[in-house]
């Protein structure tokens, strides 16, 4: 079966795409007509999450069906979700927390995660979730930004990385253990959340929240420097419900599962708000990935929309053997966190039935902006087109970024290289950095949000990823983007995952190097080597293959699945390491 095929074949579980008949007149506006907004006024992310649906036919349907570490299960209906959400609002008040105080969570993927970020929401406090695999430094640096005053977490992860830094943290003032019984002593000062929440009201009024009120505090980290906090508001779950119809298509009987961690930016938006607000049960695995697990979940629990992560993908790549049967449920996937590679639009098809389809957006969007939608024709390799409501271009770099003259900068066309830009306007886009007003304005030139990202456009208008703009290798006057080469050597059948950084290099300024994990059974030899080398010769040609190529285990990823290209060239070459607070393998909590 062709990807064209699969579009254009009539099949039972086939349902009407949502989006607009005509993108063309879309406006936010009508976007924003798809929520209900509070009852007295103003726009709240829990209420249209949650409380819209358990006050009207949807209160008894499941929201969240979380699926312990250990085998256990719960499900919470929207009534309840409510019941919950409202009771740690209720907490937050008898801690005298205000509108506008942080919350932040550091836990595992466990039910007071969700009712803590959507509590903390309808009380108008800004909820940040944070990665549970954080180390003490990053949780401190988070935490201390943010001027948080509530921390939700784990008796463990307290004691591991929080109670010996409490004195740098002044404005912390409680800490609310979410494993620890109503009828038990929490450690020294800390409380127990269960006796917090069963002292407290099940009715709460949600707060007076405009569509411009601060709710979501995302932190996003680069090179050097602290981590930067993008601060989201209210508004965003115009985006969230807009794109889980356009991009997810997503409806209210689907089962939804995002495997992404809340503590990363698609987690919220994606494993807590969209879902939610679109009314479906969506799936919360507490537990770490395993391909036989994960494989179990989609069948065992009839999952309809899918939404993962490319460096999961090629992880089931590895350990896929062929067709996987059972999934018949399953009628949609969607990627995001890196661009997928077309070996693994390709793997769908062949393993699933169904093309994955890739999706492209930041942290700082908060929320899709380019995706192959249900809707198109993929090209493999592709992330696709801009959402309705969402305007791009494609702008001319010089050695400092966009090129701005005179204040205007220069929109290039089909084909040609350069940054891609978003016209500010879209519900979701961050607000500001928190306390650095200079990096946000950084990110602006000509009226243009400016991504950082290279691409291309095609004449039919779909985009394609090259790199980060400090990713991209500069060899013999070739620009040369680093997932163009890592795709190359994903079609070698003994390359499981491939790195691709540049190398100093006195005759061609840089040089390309490969970072290859093997499949099983493949052997790290130096005939494999070379073969690999002329392999990637003959697919791209001399100028832009690999010069050089080194078998490693695995490669860095960050727990969101991106490669960490620039910790393989600082290992290379003896740099300064920079942030490595979202690097993938420190215990949970």
């Amino acid at each position: 079966m062709t990807l064209t095929q699969i579009h254009k074949t009539p099949a039972d579980w086939r349902v009407p795409p949502l989006l607009p008949p005509d993108p063309a007149p879309f406006t936010w506006d009508e976007a924003r007509a798809w929520v209900d907004g509070l009852p007295g006024g103003g726009l709240n992310i829990a209420h249209e999450a949650v409380d819209r649906h358990a006050a009207g036919p949807r209160a008894e349907h499941v929201a969240l069906r979380w699926l312990g570490r250990h085998g256990e299960r719960e499900d919470l209906t929207y009534a309840e979700l409510r019941r919950r959400t409202n009771r740690f609002a209720n907490v937050l008040g008898s801690l005298g927390l205000t509108r506008g105080d942080v919350v932040f969570v550091l836990s595992g993927r466990v039910p007071e995660l969700y009712v803590a970020v959507l509590g903390a929401l309808k009380a108008g406090c800004v909820a940040s979730p944070l990665f549970s695999a954080f180390g003490p430094e990053p949780v401190r640096q988070r935490i201390e930004i943010g001027e948080g005053k509530v921390l939700v977490t784990t008796r463990s992860a307290y004691t591991r990385k929080v109670e010996g830094l409490r004195d740098r943290l002044p404005a912390l003032r409680h800490v609310l253990l979410v494993d620890v019984p109503a009828d038990a002593e929490p450690p020294a000062g800390t409380l127990s959340l269960a006796a917090l929440m069963a002292a407290a009201s099940d009715d709460y009024t949600v707060a007076a929240t405009e569509p411009e009120t601060p709710a979501l505090l995302h932190f996003t980290s680069g090179t050097t420097g602290t981590p930067k906090g993008a601060v989201h508001v209210h508004e965003a779950v115009v985006m969230h419900e807009a794109t889980a119809r356009f991009a997810l298509d997503l409806h209210p009987d689907d089962v939804f599962w995002c495997t992404a961690d809340p503590g990363w930016v698609t987690g919220t938006s994606y494993g807590i708000v969209a879902p939610l607000s679109r009314g479906v049960t969506s799936i919360v695995d507490e537990a770490d990935f395993d391909a036989d697990r994960w494989y179990a979940i989609l069948r065992d629990e009839h999952v309809t929309v899918w939404y993962t992560a490319p460096t999961a993908v090629r992880r089931l790549m590895r350990a896929s053997g062929g067709r996987i049967e059972g999934l018949d449920a399953l009628r949609f996937v969607a990627s995001v966190g890196e661009p997928l590679n077309p070996e693994a639009v390709s793997w769908g098809l062949e393993a699933l039935g169904l093309p994955i389809h890739d999706t492209w957006w930041q942290t700082e969007t908060g929320g899709i902006m380019i995706a192959n939608t249900v809707a198109s024709d993929i090209r493999p390799g592709s992330m696709g087109h801009p959402l309705p409501g969402v305007e791009i271009a494609v702008l001319r770099r010089g050695p400092a970024g966009v090129l701005v003259t005179d204040g205007e900068v220069e929109p290039l066309g089909p084909g040609v290289e350069g940054e891609l830009a978003l016209k500010p306007g879209w519900p979701s886009m961050f607000r500001t950095y928190l306390g650095q007003p200079e990096r946000y304005a950084a990110c602006f030139k000509g009226g243009w949000y400016c991504t950082g990202d290279l691409v291309t456009r095609d004449a039919d208008g779909y985009v394609w990823f090259l790199g980060r703009a400090d990713d991209v290798i500069k060899s013999s006057g070739h620009l040369i983007g680093p997932f163009e080469v890592e795709s190359a050597l994903l079609e070698h059948p003994a390359v499981a995952e491939a790195g691709v950084i540049g190398l100093p290099d006195p005759m061609a300024g840089e040089v390309v190097k490969a970072f290859v994990v093997l499949a099983h059974g493949a052997l790290p030899d130096d005939t494999l080597r070379r073969e690999l080398i002329g392999f990637g010769r003959t697919r791209l040609g001399a100028a832009v293959a690999p010069r050089d190529l080194a078998f490693v285990e695995e490669l860095p990823h960050t727990r969101s699945g991106k490669i960490m290209r620039r910790l393989l060239r600082a290992r290379e070459l003896g740099l300064p390491i920079g942030d490595l607070s979202t690097l993938e393998g420190e215990e949970p909590t």
